[in-house]
């Protein structure tokens, strides 16, 4: 291609510079001597950063319009308008995706490549923008129009000027300081020149902003704007780079750090085998196993430990499984495999123990100093597995503390309120990650000794679900003929537990499996009286309370009086944790006066029991206050302890509709019907209408309808109710009464008669009816209540209703 003497030659010839000076000098004296303002130029969309005035700089062109676009300019005056894309991401761009402010430059040479591309080397003559496109092919061809830079002649513009430039100039230094790539001569050649737009052009051109910066200068025509623009992107862009330097040189010495380390350590290995001495790996492996020769652990202990430590000493430090068995072992370092306390066998020391620190309870120390007696003469005994029942509050984990002291034991409580993952018993196999033994093995670590007493606290609040049943797990555990080789999942070798005694407690025993209870000694522990709860009150609670609370005994003194006045007007409790609660509130109160200096010691009556507790919440007398129809006080048994239930029979005008209302369970219903059918045998007998159940409606409700009821026990309650409503009898109130009734009227055996007589006596009852078969029971009724109340034994029916019934 040939153009005022021009041409690309071929094998990499450049164009005669000669030439195009020649050339361009002739279009220099066209364009001055025209003074146009507007050119006609072929456009060259760079992919890269904008080109700035004054610059020179080369690049390569590939595409094949900018192949043209650059024939064209060289073909006429050679001069190309030049402007950046948008995004450089695209090969082949529109019109609306390049900035139409962009630089006229004269191309100065242009070296053929292979492959159909060329590289230019140009230079930026002046800024200019596109009034509108010509030709979009085979190349962009457009008209533009310059800009010319503008300045203030002003005295005050040319000062700021200079303080911008010499503010650059500072910063140039300090950009050379965190970007190695900008050269010294940069920062010298910017140094040496004087003109405003010029130096502003220049840096702008030197420094790597991104491409919406340079395109900004490019577009500021004021060079006042454009400097102070200058002075904020690269003060920004030092900050960047200086965060980049400081991230680099961090990565850059972590991995020195890492190379370094790693050789160190490559070293230190061949100077140990050098010198013979073992690495760390195998010197711990050595600790670990004298720590079990000095445990004195089984030789199946050792022998498995043995071949875990061999397999680590083989693998790399950095190996996670060398952690996993590190672990491994100190767990079989820990676990106390031969080591025992020495039992105490005196009974009389025994019997002390448990009598400082518990109230009562009598069956259950009894059971203990059996099992004492037993082992001191026999030598030999397996451990019994006992179940302690009872509603909260009785001192069922406290007593399990005070045997281990007794018997001299180490002491561990396992909690089982909501387990249900049989790992928590058996634990986890190792080979999952952060696997560890069971509860059982954990609670051994922690008491120590192989030989301990261990609590297995709630046992009826165990439940199960996918992950297993921890129930049937704590069989092996509580079998004495199998716990002797218990096998933990995580540990897998066997543990005697035979010489370990576990205690277990329950509120109820619904809640245990059945093959769980059978390998337990169930030993039913029953609410307190109001006698024994004052003597634990004043011999154990007070004195822990004013412990707790930081008072003498000089300081507060209670009065039998107040403390039976607690217990029968601010709690209603089977046990005693809402009785000492309330002892800690009345202390408290004490407490914040004698530390205000108010008083220095305090004396706690009846009389004055309101001012601490205020006003009474139970009021102790509430049966009856007369004698009713249809209304007859029941007796009953839950988990907390024993309690009374009224049952109301209201008998209307109907159609023999019968409805039980007070959340009744399936059992106690089933009894309300038993009983509507012994009432309807009997109905001459007992003077009333036998057609009764066609002609009217019976309702039979008891209160609390909230509280979900259940049992049979009410059985001969709803009958006497029922008869007393159809008779027009009334119903004594102070009668309260228990039983199973049978269509035949015959009164059978119910449970829990101690703690229903104490619900009887704690509201002022004077008569109970009880079974004839429950007779037996009455020797555990404490002696003082047994003297208040009048037990009424029945076989049937007809010495239920002479009891309860007022006679004509």
């Amino acid at each position: 291609m040939t153009g005022n003497n021009l041409k690309i030659y071929d094998n990499n010839a450049l164009i005669d510079n000669e030439d195009l000076n020649e050339n361009s000098d002739n279009v220099e004296k066209n364009d001055s001597e025209n003074d146009k303002k507007t050119k006609i130029l072929p456009l060259l969309p760079l992919k890269g950063l904008p080109v700035f005035p004054y610059m020179v700089l080369h690049f390569d062109v590939r595409r094949a319009f900018s192949i043209k676009a650059l024939e064209g300019s060289l073909a006429e005056n050679q001069l190309i308008f030049l402007t950046a894309q948008k995004n450089p991401l695209i090969n082949a761009p529109m019109r609306d995706e390049l900035f139409w402010t962009g630089t006229v430059a004269r191309i100065k040479q242009v070296l053929k490549l292979p492959e159909n591309n060329a590289r230019v080397l140009v230079e930026g003559i002046s800024r200019a923008r596109i009034v509108k496109f010509i030709a979009d092919v085979p190349y962009f061809e457009c008209e533009i129009e310059e800009l010319e830079s503008f300045c203030a002649d002003d005295e005050e513009t040319q000062i700021k000027n200079e303080a911008l430039m010499r503010k650059i100039k500072s910063q140039l230094i300090s950009y050379y300081d965190v970007n190695p790539k900008f050269t010294p001569d940069a920062v010298k050649s910017a140094a040496e020149i004087t003109n405003p737009n010029e130096f502003a052009d220049l840096v702008s051109a030197g420094i790597s902003f991104d491409i919406d910066a340079k395109q900004a200068l490019l577009e500021e025509t004021d060079v006042t704007k454009r400097l102070e623009m200058l002075v904020d992107f690269i003060d920004r862009e030092i900050k960047i780079l200086t965060v980049e330097r400081d991230i680099n040189r961090k990565v850059s010495g972590n991995i020195d750090k890492n190379q370094k380390d790693y050789y160190l350590r490559e070293q230190l290995k061949v100077i140990r085998s050098e010198l013979g001495d073992r690495d760390e790996i195998e010197a711990e492996a050595d600790e670990l196993k004298d720590r079990l020769v000095r445990a004195n652990a089984p030789d199946y202990v050792l022998k498995k430990a043995d071949k875990e430590l061999s397999r680590m000493v083989k693998m790399q430090s950095g190996n996670p499984e060398t952690s996993v068995i590190r672990t491994y072992v100190e767990w079989l370092c820990d676990i106390p495999w031969s080591v025992s306390t020495e039992e105490n066998n005196d009974i009389e020391s025994a019997k002390k123990v448990l009598d400082d620190d518990h109230y009562g309870l009598e069956k259950v120390k009894e059971r203990i100093l059996e099992y004492l007696a037993v082992r001191k003469l026999s030598g030999n005994l397996k451990s019994p597995i006992i179940c302690l029942v009872g509603p909260p509050g009785v001192g069922k984990t406290s007593i399990a503390l005070s045997v281990a002291r007794a018997l001299g034991r180490n002491y561990a409580r396992i909690s089982l309120g909501g387990v249900r993952d049989e790992s928590e018993i058996r634990g986890h196999r190792k080979t999952y990650i952060g696997s560890m033994p069971g509860r059982i093995i954990s609670a051994l670590k922690q008491a120590k000794s192989n030989n301990p007493l261990l609590l297995l606290d709630e046992i009826d609040k165990l439940s199960r679900d996918f992950k297993g049943d921890p129930s049937s797990a704590l069989l092996e555990v509580l079998d004495a003929e199998q716990n002797f080789a218990f096998r933990d999942h995580y540990i897998e070798l066997p543990f005697d537990l035979s010489k370990t005694l576990f205690i277990t407690t329950a509120n109820s025993l619904d809640g245990i499996d059945r093959p769980l209870l059978d390998r337990m000694e169930v030993i039913h522990i029953s609410g307190y009286t109001d006698e024994e709860k004052l003597n634990i009150a004043k011999k154990y609670l007070v004195p822990k309370q004013l412990k707790q609370n930081g008072l003498k005994k000089s300081n507060v003194k209670f009065s039998d009086g107040s403390l039976i006045s607690v217990i029968d007007n601010y709690t209603r409790e089977s046990g005693v944790r809402e009785l000492e609660r309330k002892i800690a509130a009345v202390l408290r109160k004490c407490a914040k006066r004698i530390a205000g200096g108010e008083v220095k010691s305090v004396s706690v009556s009846e009389k004055n029991i309101e001012s601490y507790l205020g006003r009474k919440i139970f009021i102790k007398n509430e049966k009856n206050r007369e004698s009713e129809i249809g209304i007859v006080t029941g007796l009953a048994w839950t988990q907390y302890g024993g309690d009374t239930l009224s049952v109301e029979v209201n008998v209307s005008k109907g159609s023999g509709k019968i409805e039980l209302t007070g959340s009744l369970g399936d059992v106690m219903k089933e009894s309300a019907m038993t009983a509507i059918s012994f009432v309807r045998s009997c109905a001459d007998k007992y003077g009333f209408d036998g057609d009764f159940y066609k002609n009217n409606d019976i309702h039979i409700h008891v209160p609390e309808g909230a509280t979900p009821k259940d049992g049979p026990s009410a059985g001969i309650t709803m009958a006497t109710a029922l008869i007393s409503a159809l008779s027009g009898k009334r119903v004594k109130k102070d009668v309260a009464m228990t039983g199973e009734i049978t269509l035949r009227g015959r009164v059978l055996p119910i449970g829990g008669l101690k703690e229903k007589s104490l619900a009887a006596y704690r509201i002022g009852i004077g008569t109970i009816v009880i079974p004839d078969e429950n007779v037996p029971d009455l020797e555990d009724i404490p002696q003082n209540i047994r003297e208040k109340i009048n037990f009424v034994p029945a076989k049937n029916m007809d010495t239920v209703l002479k009891t309860a019934l007022e006679q004509e």
